[in-house]
């Protein structure tokens, strides 16, 4: 008779243990993102695309300004749009709208209230953010599954003990998933705006921005036997 194995729950003589380990680090910011969008409106089209041409350079050559502080620049939407009259049976364009907007990602954050505070200081150029994050290969990511296993193997060796038993072989560590991490607090978000006409005659003084602390979870399922306990 062929030997069916161990029983799905473990036996008297090779219990089973199953516990959770988890983790949470509070560590500080990897990267930070700004969304800088720049803007043109005109009653002619091609100025209006002249006048966006222009303002998209000068925002990207200040932001290109600072390649020490700049790991990643990219372009995301893109708009030219007509606007027609509110009265009339025609369709007749009463003016032309665009729009760029550039997401730059930081590492330097002693010169990102410097930066912001000049992009802002721009014609027609807004800012957004920051929004500050880790990396997804960041060694914090790690110390937090490391700390989740080391976590749940205390946990199953105190349950052990508690019955004058012993840890006898791990079974099965399984990751939990996404879905059911702890919820994360929302980055903060601060908007700076520049809508003025003529440049400003002095340059505004650089915002203070503290990177705000990110939280890193991480937990495990882990299943063990232990030796047969003293009841």
């Amino acid at each position: 008779m062929t030997d069916p194995g161990p029983l799905p729950y473990g036996t008297p003589d090779t219990p089973r243990l199953a516990v959770r380990g988890e983790a949470t680090l509070e560590v500080d910011p990897e990267i930070a993102r700004i969304a800088v969008t720049v803007a043109a409106r005109g009653t002619d089209r091609t100025t209006a695309l002249a006048d966006l041409t222009r303002r998209n350079e000068q925002a990207l050559t200040l932001i290109k300004s600072y390649p020490d502080a700049l790991e990643k620049l990219e372009t995301g939407a893109l708009s030219i749009t007509p606007e027609l009259a509110d009265k009339g049976r025609h369709e007749r364009v009463r003016a032309y709208r665009g729009r760029v907007t550039h997401t730059a990602t930081l590492t330097d954050f002693t010169t990102l209230g410097e930066l912001t505070t000049r992009l802002a200081d721009l014609d027609l150029t807004r800012v957004d953010g920051p929004w500050w994050d880790l990396r997804p290969d960041s060694p914090a990511h790690r110390a937090a599954r490391t700390q989740a296993v080391h976590e749940a193997v205390q946990r199953a060796r105190e349950y052990a003990e508690a019955l004058d038993a012993r840890l006898d072989a791990l079974l099965e560590i399984a990751d939990l998933g996404a879905e059911n991490t702890a919820p994360v607090a929302a980055p903060a978000m601060r908007s700076f705006a520049g809508y003025g006409g003529a440049p400003a005659q002095e340059s505004a003084p650089a915002l203070d921005l503290e990177p705000q602390r990110q939280t890193v979870y991480a937990s495990v399922n882990a299943r063990f036997t232990m030796t047969r306990p003293a009841l």
